[in-house]
C-alpha cells in the first residue's frame, strides 16, 4: 500500500489569491480565487457529487471498472466526461474524478472570479490569464520541494494531475514516485497520470511511460518521477522550486 503524506505542498499557495479549504464527504479541496467562495464551491461539489453517488447507485459497474468503461444513456455529464476521459488512456473511469470535480468546480467559480486554482488530492485545475508555478511532490524522492512545472498564461484554462504507486491512497499499479500528466480538461489528465503510473516499475520504465504519454490524444505534456531520475515531454517547463 502507498504511504499516506500529510498535505505540506497545501502550505504553499498563490499569494496572488484568496486560499480556502471546501470539505464535503470524502471530497477535500484546496481552492485560491480573487475573494473566499467557500460555500459556493461547496454547493458545486454537493452537486456533482450527488450526481455521480446516484449514477453509481444505478450502475455499480462505473465505480469497479478498471478498464474503459461505456456509460449509459442517462448518464449525467460528469460521469460521460470521466468515461471519455478513461477511453482515451486506456483505465476505468474513476480514475478520472478528482480531476472532472476538480475542472467542474474551477469551471462553476468562474462565474464569480477570473483566476480560480481548484486542487483535490493532488490533482490540480487552474484558469485565469496568468502563468502559474506548480511544485512538485513525489515522496521521499529528492525532488520534491526542489522542482517545480511552469504553466504558460497560453496554456489556461487547464489541469495537472500526478499518481503515485508510493504516495497517498489512491490505486496505481506502478511504482512512480510521480507520474504527472497536463491536458485541457480535468477528466483528461487525471486518466493520463494514472495510466502513466501504470507502466512504470521502475527507473528504467520512464522513457517507455514518456511514449505512452505521447500517444494519448490531447494531452499536453508529462513528467515522470523515480527516485532520483526523472523524465518530460510536451508542453511542461521544469524549474526551480521557490522556497
Amino acid at each position: 500500500m502507498p504511504e499516506y503524506i500529510e498535505r505540506t505542498y497545501r502550505r504553499t499557495v498563490a499569494g496572488d489569491l484568496v486560499t480556502f479549504e471546501v470539505k464535503v464527504a470524502q471530497t477535500d479541496l484546496l481552492i485560491s480565487a480573487e475573494r473566499e467562495l467557500a460555500a459556493q464551491a461547496a454547493e458545486l461539489v454537493r452537486a456533482y457529487r450527488a450526481e455521480l453517488e446516484g449514477y453509481i447507485a444505478r450502475d455499480p459497474g462505473f465505480e469497479r471498472a478498471l478498464r474503459p468503461y461505456s456509460v449509459r444513456g442517462d448518464a449525467p455529464e460528469i460521469a460521460r466526461s470521466m468515461a471519455d476521459a478513461a477511453r482515451l488512456a486506456g483505465v476505468g473511469p474513476m480514475a478520472a474524478v478528482a480531476g472532472a470535480i476538480a475542472e467542474g468546480v474551477g469551471r462553476g467559480l468562474a462565474v464569480h472570479s477570473t483566476q480560480v486554482i481548484v486542487e483535490n488530492g493532488g490533482d490540480i485545475w487552474l484558469q485565469g490569464d496568468r502563468e502559474r508555478v506548480v511544485g512538485v511532490f513525489a515522496g521521499a524522492s529528492p525532488f520534491t520541494g526542489k522542482l517545480a512545472v511552469r504553466l504558460a498564461a497560453g496554456l489556461m484554462p487547464c489541469s495537472i494531475c500526478a499518481s503515485s504507486g508510493t504516495v497517498g491512497p489512491s490505486l496505481s499499479f506502478g511504482q512512480a514516485d510521480a507520474a504527472i500528466a497536463v491536458a485541457p480538461a480535468g477528466a483528461l489528465a487525471d486518466a493520463a497520470a494514472t495510466a502513466i503510473g501504470n507502466a512504470v516499475r521502475s527507473a528504467d520504465d520512464i522513457d517507455a511511460a514518456l511514449q505512452l504519454a505521447q500517444r494519448i490524444p490531447g494531452l499536453l505534456g508529462a513528467v515522470v518521477i523515480v527516485g532520483d531520475r526523472l523524465g518530460a515531454w510536451g508542453r511542461v517547463e521544469l524549474v526551480e522550486a521557490s522556497t
